[in-house]
């Protein structure tokens, strides 16, 4: 089994998961490239972790090619699913089991999905960052990094952006340590020669997110507010 992204619009990463042939796509907002790439191979799946078309858009290019994929989603991209979901609902593909988890702050409805040691967390989750509250329940937003918190350190995190070295710059102005500076050299170096820098992992944002480090509900606020005018 491996597990890589397709890259779309200008930052967006496709995850997909691919297991003898088979393959499952995470939040498809684009169709193109993806199309091309799934020729010689067999779509299981979609996983939708929430409503914004950068995350949706590639769905129904793919179901006109693939008419027996199903869509898997939260309530707020019911028009688009086969199957709504919610949290702790649990369903298996391709003999892998995902288990669904509530992440809501980014959106109202936003899911992420876990099978073994891998997340994907669509926009709830960033290296060093976390998504913007356009629902502006910031106590929804801190529940969800809380959760993603009290998860096992080894678990490797899949965001659907790549948004890590600006999130870096963040993290060296309001959580500065040796660290985060190692790791901005490392992610600097990847982006310069325009490679991945994901996936992260639970015990490495513990390190360097300084929304895991937010002492309590009000500074994950000050920190957030800040990082939207960053």
């Amino acid at each position: 089994m491996k597990i890589f992204p397709i890259k779309a619009f200008e930052d967006n990463y496709i995850w997909l998961i691919e297991k003898n042939n088979g393959v499952i796509i995470v939040d498809p907002g684009q169709s193109k490239d993806l199309l091309n790439y799934l020729r010689d191979k067999k779509p299981y799946g979609i996983l939708l972790t929430h409503n914004h078309y950068d995350h949706t858009g590639g769905v129904m290019d793919i179901k006109k090619v693939y008419g027996d994929i199903l869509v898997y989603g939260p309530e707020e991209t019911s028009l688009i699913n086969d199957v709504n979901l919610s949290d702790g609902d649990v369903f298996s593909l391709m003999g892998l089991n995902f288990s669904v988890m509530e992440t809501s702050g980014h959106t109202h409805g936003h899911l992420s999905y876990l099978f073994d040691d891998n997340l994907f967390c669509g926009d709830a989750l960033f290296m060093a960052g976390c998504g913007r509250v356009f629902t502006e329940d910031y106590q929804l937003a801190f529940k969800t990094i809380e959760k993603f918190k009290g998860l096992s350190d080894f678990i490797k995190v899949y965001p659907a952006h790549e948004y890590s070295l600006h999130n870096l710059d963040f993290s060296k102005k309001f959580m500065p340590s040796a660290r985060v500076d190692e790791e901005y050299k490392r992610v600097k170096a990847l982006r310069e020669n325009n490679k991945v820098t994901l996936p992260t992992s639970i015990g490495l944002e513990k390190e360097i997110n300084p929304f895991f480090r937010a002492k309590n509900f009000e500074d994950f606020v000050r920190l957030r507010k800040e990082r939207d005018n960053f």
